[in-house]
């Protein structure tokens, strides 16, 4: 009798092992999709290093993985994977909802930028009428004028990116065209007070 305890012990004691030591499958596949539910949301451009940690989670949890795998099955535990997986799940949602919140600020920012834009060519045009216009100082023109229509292509460009919710891009072409025309009205106006003679 006390031999089947024994016996009946030991082969609870293996099948509980056993159970223990399955693969988190189901929890895997989740995390993998919250990951690209992440992507999505365009994580990895407005929050990449929250999507990155994740995605470090996930790689991370496949090696753990791989390495019980690769162990005898009695020897398996699958608890470090498990909380891996979990970190890339949380961290997947966390990513959604914080990439969420960054692209509405990127967005603010780009139309801030944008609504400056239009009163800065203005002024650039404004101050080529005033621009000395001597042999040298025609040429500077044209070169101006050259980069101003460069300058209000590339808004069209930006507005395109807004209607597509492309905040990111939107935001930095605008940048840099509200640098180019601020710098060609530095010029402007350097070569303007020379002419005055300040």
């Amino acid at each position: 009798m006390k031999a089947l305890v024994t016996v009946l012990v030991v082969v609870f004691a293996m099948a509980l092992m056993l159970g223990c030591a399955k693969v988190p499958q189901q929890e895997l596949d989740a995390a993998k999709a919250a990951l690209d539910a992440a992507k999505a949301a365009e994580a990895d451009r407005y929050v990449p290093e929250l999507f990155n940690a994740a995605k470090d989670s996930l790689t991370a949890a496949t090696a753990e993985i791989e390495k019980q795998n690769s162990k005898f099955a009695l020897f398996r535990s699958f608890k470090r994977a498990k909380d891996l997986i979990a970190k890339v799940t949380t961290g997947a949602n966390d990513a959604v909802a914080q990439a969420a919140v960054k692209k509405e600020e990127v967005k603010k920012e780009a139309e801030g930028i944008l609504a400056q834009i239009t009163p800065a060519i203005e002024n650039v045009k404004k101050l080529m009428k005033k621009a000395p216009r001597g042999k040298e100082g025609r040429a500077a023109l044209e070169a101006i004028n050259s980069d101003l229509a460069a300058v209000e292509a590339s808004v069209a460009e930006v507005n395109t990116a807004m209607t597509n919710g492309d905040f990111l891009t939107a935001r930095d072409k605008a940048q840099a065209n509200l640098q180019k025309l601020n710098s060609l009205a530095e010029e402007l106006q350097a070569a303007i007070n020379k002419k005055l003679g300040k």
